[in-house]
């Protein structure tokens, strides 16, 4: 219960901070801090595309990834709705996409790829074991991959963001399939690449449920 706990506080954290804030170095940092919070307790995950990612690595149980898809959702919700009783006054208009669907769609995968792959390199690779520097490594892939493609595409980078941006309206209920489809895809891909790049590092059985 504790890994699940882990993953709603880390989630919830991470989406208020978007929702309220907006700002990518506020976002990264608030990752970061979260990393080093739960990492040893959930593998702070905190997105459901690095939890398809970390799954096909081969790092954590199909149940258990279920239940913490499940939990960041509700945890992004809960945070979004917290973000929407402050901030119901001001009047936000939804970020518009119509001119750019399929920029915004590359931006999402190309950074979610980045985002996965960096997890999987400092988080789960033999070769990285025990190491302190993964929720930097972490963070600052956030803010950059953020401040890079923010102005495209939002910059969520994680179904569980981008169900919180829907609800407080930074992002159209419409567009949503854009994020849900191109974060699991850039998380699916980064796996794969994982997988493929370290031959020496081959995915373990799944662990079994707790």
């Amino acid at each position: 219960m504790g890994k699940y706990i882990t993953e709603f506080i880390g989630t919830f954290f991470l989406v208020l901070v978007v929702a309220l804030t907006g700002n990518a170095a506020a976002i990264g940092a608030t990752l970061m801090v979260m990393i080093f919070a739960g990492g040893h307790i959930s593998g702070a995950h905190y997105n459901p595309a690095v939890t398809l990612a970390v799954l096909i690595r081969g790092k954590v149980s199909s149940a258990d990834a279920i239940i913490y898809i499940i939990v960041q959702i509700v945890a992004a919700a809960v945070a979004a709705l917290i973000a929407k009783w402050y901030i119901g006054d001001v009047n936000i208009v939804p970020m518009e996409l119509s001119d750019k669907i399929l920029k915004a769609f590359i931006a999402e995968l190309v950074g979610t790829f980045a985002l996965a792959y960096v997890v999987l390199n400092v988080a789960t690779s033999k070769g990285t074991t025990g190491n302190s520097f993964y929720g930097l490594a972490i963070g600052f892939t956030v803010f950059a991959m953020a401040s890079a493609f923010g102005s495209v595409s939002g910059g969520a980078f994680n179904p569980a963001v981008a169900t919180g941006a829907t609800i407080v309206k930074i992002f159209a209920l419409k567009n949503i399939w854009i994020y849900l489809v191109a974060c699991f895809g850039g998380g699916f891909l980064a796996a794969l690449v994982f997988n493929f790049v370290n031959k020496e590092d081959k995915p373990v059985p799944p662990l079994p449920a707790a």
